[in-house]
């Protein structure tokens, strides 16, 4: 039954007139420059974290070293990674361990730290320089010191930044004679509550 008034079709009239003027309506499109600056942030947002990802490798690697972590060090390369210093080249595997073995023979313990890092990102290859020092306190109770540059191949595999290749660069090297420290710096050296550093899991920095 109709309402008085209102007949049927001339509600479904009304109703086809307001589907029509929808259809006709053009959607809100932002404007190219909008839209081209979306693109261009997301495409810096996309460089930044990648650049982030590959600099968190890089520090697995010096990390990895100075801790004697095997299992992080080598998370930092892919499985075929190739690694070269002063014309010898080996596998990650390879130059862990004999740097380790190194290490204790002639080191109390030491630091690698990474410092000027440019890079430059190609879709999934990135070639990264970065500067090096590194610093040890010999047995001999001198202090060795040498800096210089690595300079690695990453590819983004399965979305993960690994190194690929890495020369290093020995730019200088050199040892530092033992000298008597003031008695501040003793007391620096002095193992705290935090505890002293060591190369296993008592390290201060695994604590949680």
């Amino acid at each position: 039954m109709e309402s008085k008034g209102v007949s049927r079709s001339s509600v479904l009239a009304q109703g086809r007139a307001f589907l029509l003027g929808l259809l006709a309506t053009p959607l809100a499109v932002k404007p190219a420059a909008a839209r081209a600056s979306d693109d261009s942030e997301g495409k810096r947002l996309r460089y930044l974290l990648d650049r982030q990802d590959i600099l968190d490798c890089l520090t697995r690697v010096s990390r990895g070293i100075d801790r004697y972590n095997r299992e992080l060090f080598l998370s930092a390369f892919h499985s075929d990674a190739e690694m070269k210093l002063g014309g010898h080249s080996s596998t990650p595997r390879d130059a862990f361990d004999q740097t380790i073995a190194l290490l204790e023979k002639s080191h109390f313990g030491g630091l690698h730290n990474l410092l000027n890092h440019s890079c430059e990102i190609k879709g999934g290859v990135a070639f990264a320089e970065t500067y090096f020092q590194f610093l040890a306190r010999n047995r001999d109770e001198t202090n060795r010191i040498s800096a210089g540059r690595y300079i690695d191949r990453l590819e983004r595999r399965d979305g993960e930044w690994k190194i690929a290749a890495r020369t290093t660069l020995v730019e200088c090297a050199g040892v530092i004679p033992p000298k008597t420290a003031p008695a501040t710096d003793k007391l620096f050296l002095e193992p705290g509550s935090e505890g002293a550093p060591s190369h296993d899991h008592k390290d201060p920095s695994y604590v949680r």
